[in-house]
């Protein structure tokens, strides 16, 4: 590893570290850093370093808060590498995790869901939870079916059916959010977005998915690479064009699907977090992507710490915070470099 990319990768990840820590440390109820340092060490290691604290406070750090908050990072973690990996995909630098009908599809299953009086869970996910999952998948599967012309996938076709795909399925969303309007707050809030993890089941089931699909696309850091220099190019250099491209989008909507069962629409992360990073640390994906992961998990854990604070008790939609704070943040950012954007 470089020593510019060991450096920038380590404060990244004491970064992380101390905003994970803050996160669990402030709410309602604040405990000391020392206090949840202890409280973890005893459930995860059995281990007691002579720290003392009370039943409540260990309910409060170890089934309420740290759940939201590891939920909250990899939540962040997954929108930003799937903004990486269609950013890079497409070469478009506005393409997001939801550009192809990720959105529509979550928010349309999703909506369905909530209108229906079903209440199953599993493994701590809810019905609304699993709903919107397979709708972000199928529509990104739908949109690729769509775009598919004999053997290739042209990027502009692929564009043009996702816009297609979601105007349509909003457009389903809004009639029935019309034609039921019991649940229309409920969907509403939803579509906002907030981290709803409620102990560990369901982030045993998504932090193993949503770090063996960052894996996967930090493997094909090489590939993305190739892209920027268009297909032609990429193939010239031996890359697979139409596989990869197919592993790109499943690996992209898997990673903005499991982000979507367990905190709703968040925007700005998968749009914002990739731009930040290319602008401070260059467009090679072997770097781009670590430290996105990074780079999203901080800013949603602090954007999802704001939203319980701001308002406490109450709590403000985490996708209100992130579009608040981080778009602003990006403006000053792009003003401050002075240079045209080039991708």
């Amino acid at each position: 590893m470089r020593p510019k990319t060991f450096f920038s990768i380590s404060i990244l990840i004491a970064i992380l570290l101390a905003a994970l820590f803050l996160a669990t440390s402030l709410g309602t109820v604040s405990v000391s850093v020392d206090r949840i340092g202890a409280i973890i060490l005893k459930r995860v290691f059995d281990f007691s370093i002579g720290i003392e604290w009370s039943e409540s406070q260990e309910a409060i750090i170890w089934q309420l808060r740290l759940p939201r908050v590891l939920s909250a990072a990899l939540v962040g973690g997954a929108l930003a590498v799937a903004g990486v990996l269609f950013q890079g995909l497409l070469r478009n630098p506005m393409a997001d995790p939801y550009l192809l009908g990720t959105s529509a599809g979550a928010a349309l299953a999703a909506t369905i869901a909530l209108f229906l009086p079903a209440s199953l869970a599993f493994f701590g996910f809810s019905f609304v939870a699993l709903a919107a999952f397979s709708g972000a998948l199928a529509a990104v599967l739908l949109v690729y079916r769509l775009a598919r012309i004999g053997v290739r996938t042209p990027i502009t076709t692929l564009l043009l059916a996702g816009f297609a795909a979601s105007s349509m399925m909003a457009a389903a969303m809004s009639f029935l959010m019309l034609w039921n309007q019991n649940t229309l707050q409920r969907v509403i809030l939803w579509t906002m977005g907030g981290v709803s993890a409620n102990g560990w089941d369901a982030l045993r089931v998504i932090a193993p998915l949503v770090l063996s699909a960052i894996l996967i696309a930090y493997a094909l850091a090489f590939d993305l690479n190739a892209f920027l220099l268009g297909e032609e190019q990429a193939a010239a250099v031996g890359v697979a064009v139409e596989q990869k491209k197919f592993l790109v989008l499943g690996i992209g909507a898997l990673l903005t699907g499991a982000a979507v069962s367990i905190s709703g629409l968040v925007g700005f992360v998968g749009l914002i977090v990739p731009h930040v990073v290319r602008l401070i640390l260059g467009p090679n994906h072997r770097l781009l992507i670590p430290a996105s992961v990074l780079s999203g998990a901080i800013f949603l854990v602090l954007a999802d710490l704001i939203a319980r604070l701001v308002l406490a008790p109450s709590e403000v939609p985490l996708g209100i915070i992130t579009a608040l704070v981080g778009a602003p943040f990006f403006i000053y950012l792009l003003r401050k470099s002075k240079k045209e954007y080039t991708f």
